[in-house]
Parts: C-alpha cells; sequence; structure tokens
C-alpha cells in the first residue's frame, strides 16, 4: 500500500501578519490578531499624560500629549520635562530655553511659551489657583494695554504665588512653634523637647525650599544672558521678521535671474534647476542662522525689575527662618544653662553631703573603739565616757567647719 506523500514545501501559503481573529484552545477569539493568544498591541496613547493649556486670551483647555508630543512643541530635551513630573521631587528651577521657559516652583510646574502655557492637570489647590487667577488676568488685559509680555505674565504669577505661599507657610509655623518654645523655657520637659525637635526638623526642610527659591531667582539676575533668553515674544517676532526678510531677498534674486536668463538666452534645463536650487537654499540659511542677541544688546530692566521684587519678598520670609532658627538656637542655650545650673547644685549639695558623711565616720570610729570589751579607767565612771563624746562632738564639728570654710574659700560652693 503506497504511503501518501507531504504536499511540497511552499505549496501551502503561510501567513505570519494576518489581520483575521484567531480563536485559542477554549475557543476564545484573541482580537490582536496575532497568533499568539494573550498578547495586546502596544497602545499608542499610552504615554500621554493630561495638560492645561492657557493661551494669550485666557482661554483653558485640556489636551492630552505624550513625552515627545511635548518635546516637538516646545523645542525642549527631556531632562527639563523630568523637572515637570510630579512622581518626583524636584528643587525649585526656572530655565530659559530657545522657544519656551520651564517653571518648577513648589507645586506649579509648567511650561511657558510666546503664545501658550502647558500646565500640569492636577487638583492641588495651587494649580488650580494659578490656571484660575492666570485666566482672568489674560482676560481683564485683553481690554487694557500692557507692556508686560504674556511668558512674563505667566511668570509673575508663578512666583506671586509661590513667594505667597512659603510666606503664609512661614507665619503660621511662627504661632505654631513661638508657643511652644516658650512653654519649654519655662517647664523642660520629654513631651516639649520632642515637640521642639519635630518643628526644627520642619524648619530646616522649610528654609531649604526658601533658600533654593530665593537662589533661584538670584542666579538669573545674576546671568544677563539667560534673563535675555526667557524674553521668547522678542525672539518669536525676530524670527519671524528674518525668515520675512530672507525670503522677500531670495525672491528677489531668483526673479531676477530669471529675468535675466530669459532676455540674454533661452531657458535651459541646467538653469531652471539652477534657480531652483536658490529657491530651496532660502529655508537652509533661515535654519542655519541665529536669532539670539548679546546681552548687552537686550533691553532686560523689565524682566530684572520683576525678578528683583519678588527676590525681596522671598529674601525676607528667609529671613523669617533664619530669625526663628536664632529663636530656637536661643532657647536651646537657655536650657542648656538652666540644666548647668541645675548639675552644679547637684554638685554642691553631693560634696556637702560627703563632707557630713566624712564627720560622721569619724565620730562613729571614735564611739567604736569606746565600743569594745576592755578594761579601762574611763568606764568606771560614766560622767568620763560623756566627756569623750562631747569632745569628739566638737572635734567633728570643727572639722565640718573648716571643710565649709575651704570650700568658700576655693569658691566651689557659694557660701
Amino acid at each position: 500500500m503506497a504511503r501518501p506523500e507531504p504536499p511540497p514545501f511552499g505549496s501551502v501559503p503561510v501567513s505570519f501578519n494576518s489581520s483575521k481573529q484567531h480563536t485559542d484552545g477554549n475557543g476564545f477569539q484573541n482580537p490582536s490578531g496575532s497568533g499568539f493568544p494573550g498578547l495586546k498591541k502596544r497602545s499608542h496613547n499610552q504615554g500621554s499624560r493630561s495638560w492645561t493649556l492657557i493661551d494669550l486670551k485666557g482661554n483653558s483647555k485640556i489636551v492630552e500629549l505624550d513625552k515627545f508630543s511635548v518635546m516637538r512643541r516646545c523645542s525642549l530635551p527631556s531632562r527639563d520635562l523630568r523637572l515637570l513630573d510630579p512622581l518626583f521631587i524636584y528643587p525649585s528651577t526656572i530655565l530659559g530655553r530657545d522657544k519656551a521657559i520651564v517653571v518648577s516652583l513648589e507645586q506649579i510646574r509648567c511650561i511657558i511659551t510666546a503664545d501658550e502655557v502647558l500646565l500640569k492637570n492636577s487638583v492641588d489647590g495651587s494649580v488650580v489657583q494659578f490656571q484660575t487667577e492666570l485666566c482672568k488676568r489674560l482676560e481683564i488685559s485683553k481690554d487694557h494695554c500692557d507692556d508686560l509680555p504674556f511668558e512674563f505674565k505667566a511668570l509673575e504669577l508663578a512666583l506671586e504665588l509661590t513667594s505667597t505661599s512659603l510666606d503664609s507657610q512661614v507665619k503660621q509655623f511662627e504661632l505654631e512653634i513661638y508657643p511652644v518654645l516658650d512653654e519649654l523655657a519655662r517647664s523642660i520637659s520629654t513631651l516639649n523637647l520632642e515637640r521642639v525637635r519635630r518643628f526644627k526638623g520642619h524648619l530646616l526642610a522649610l528654609t531649604q525650599r526658601v533658600q533654593k527659591v530665593c537662589d533661584e531667582i538670584e542666579q538669573l539676575m545674576n546671568d544677563d544672558g539667560d534673563m535675555a533668553e526667557m524674553y521668547l515674544t522678542k525672539k518669536k517676532e525676530r524670527r519671524e521678521n528674518a525668515t520675512n526678510d530672507t525670503l522677500s531677498e531670495e525672491f528677489d534674486d531668483t526673479l531676477e535671474s530669471f529675468k535675466y536668463a530669459s532676455r540674454s538666452a533661452p531657458v535651459s534645463p541646467v538653469a531652471s534647476s539652477t534657480g531652483k536650487k536658490r529657491f530651496q537654499r532660502v529655508f537652509s540659511n533661515i535654519s542655519s542662522k541665529t536669532f539670539s542677541s548679546s546681552s548687552g544688546d537686550e533691553n532686560i530692566d523689565q524682566l530684572e525689575m520683576l525678578l528683583e521684587a519678588y527676590f525681596v519678598l522671598v529674601d525676607s520670609t528667609l529671613h523669617k527662618l533664619l530669625s526663628l532658627k536664632e529663636y530656637i538656637d536661643d532657647t536651646e542655650d537657655l536650657i542648656n544653662i538652666n540644666l548647668g545650673n541645675v548639675q552644679n547644685q547637684l554638685i554642691q549639695f553631693e560634696l556637702l553631703l560627703t563632707a557630713a558623711t566624712f564627720v560622721a565616720t569619724v565620730f562613729a570610729v571614735v564611739t567604736a573603739v569606746f565600743g569594745m570589751n576592755f578594761e579601762d579607767p574611763v568606764f568606771s565612771d560614766a560622767s568620763t565616757f560623756n566627756w569623750v563624746l562631747i569632745i569628739s562632738g566638737v572635734f567633728c564639728g570643727i572639722m565640718y567647719c573648716g571643710f565649709l570654710i575651704y570650700f568658700k574659700h576655693k569658691k566651689v560652693i557659694p557660701l
């Protein structure tokens, strides 16, 4: 009986990428379209996050943008976006980039451009207040003439809310810690010491946060180049003007070359391709030019005055914390002085008690000697032994007074 031959290789088509639904061993369909059950297609919106977009007119809307979309939209590197991640705790930072300002001040984390503000969508009170207040101010400024650029309005509000929040936290902290310190100065107890220890840790953390904001503003004020980079509206206008000028110049040159070629000789494919190449070089020339000017040519007085105003406010808050720290240190010094005084009193009492114990021991030795069972003429008369006790007591008293005089002479005990 002949054995059936298997079909030749390649006669049965095999498809590895099929759009049909497959079923597994239990009969359930796998909508992923692959031959492996349980595998899911990777979603392209997996890294998208919710942002609140605020435009120039104060209109706000919620948009879903992933990391790479934000990077392309604002021309930012990925390391700047890490500062805006709410899952990580970074110190306060203000970065000026080519087309955006990255602001990370306490809970307010946003990207400011010349046309819009991208704010991390959050239910935090500071973020909601920033969004509401910015929209309100932008709507009001539409009807009024305001020389302040859009990016500085958003930056000013972020600095204002941050400095106000820090100042309110410091005031609340002062109201809580001053009664505790006064109570500790009056009564030293374990409970009061533990409360002061917790307040001191909170004070250290709050001082570091305020110090970082103050240092960041001061660093911007000391660097004219960084302040010039933050003029986004002016850089955008220069970029657009330079683009229009370059396009008009290149177009005029190309038009003149075409006119000259049409008058001198018939148009050849080589000449037309040359004009086309010259026209294509317009965009490469635009992208290669730099639109940033030097810090000396840029008028940065407006931003410098804005930063200086909030620097004074944050620096005043920092001085409050430093004064509070000095008050805590003074209270600790007072407590240490009181504890040292109590310890000295205990040592003085112990010294007096030791001297009295020594004198009593001498008297006890005399009585113990005469308490031995031996024959002596003193024991024949009872009054004679009384004189022995009196003389021994007077001698011990004189010895104790000698100790006191010596301690007073050496100023060991203030008598």
